[in-house]
């Protein structure tokens, strides 16, 4: 198995993974636009066949997890916190301070993983989620913070 950079040529497989995952997921054009954005990155876990990816943005010290997408048959092997990590230690990297997202507060394996990575609660954005039906889903906003970029300082220099 092995976790890496994904890029906006890859943008058709990684639309398949997000359908997978989602049901209707983003168009190609949709992820490839946000990997080639301001600040946008996508980290991709495959073993033979793409298995899930993370797409990400960094901007003005902050970074945010636009989807994460991890196949059904390959979940609950520890792929999905696997990417949120190299995601957050990117961003980290691109000069974010703190990692932001949104999730679905009817999803519970995706609330217990961002938990257990290190993220709290901080908001909701009511109706944000459209559901069958004409129902929608309140959103949860999670924050996990990163500290100064590693890259912040120069060797010898404290981060204050």
């Amino acid at each position: 198995m092995r976790l890496r950079g994904a890029w906006a040529h890859e943008a058709d497989a990684l639309a398949a993974v997000h359908a997978t995952a989602f049901g209707q997921g983003w168009s190609a054009a949709e992820i490839a636009a946000l990997v080639d954005g301001p600040g946008g990155f996508a980290l991709l876990v495959e073993d033979e066949v793409p298995l899930g990816f993370i797409l990400c943005r960094a901007l003005a010290g902050e970074a945010e997890i636009l989807t994460l997408a991890v196949v059904p048959a390959a979940r609950r092997r520890g792929l999905g916190r696997a990417l949120v990590e190299a995601a957050a230690g990117a961003a980290a990297l691109a000069g974010a301070e703190a990692l932001f997202l949104e999730v679905a507060e009817d999803n519970p394996a995706a609330l217990d993983l961002y938990r257990g990575a290190g993220f709290a609660v901080v908001g909701a954005r009511r109706g944000y989620y459209a559901r069958e039906g004409g129902t929608a889903a309140d959103a949860v906003v999670m924050r996990r913070e990163l500290g100064p970029s590693p890259l912040s300082t120069y060797p010898g220099e404290a981060n204050e």
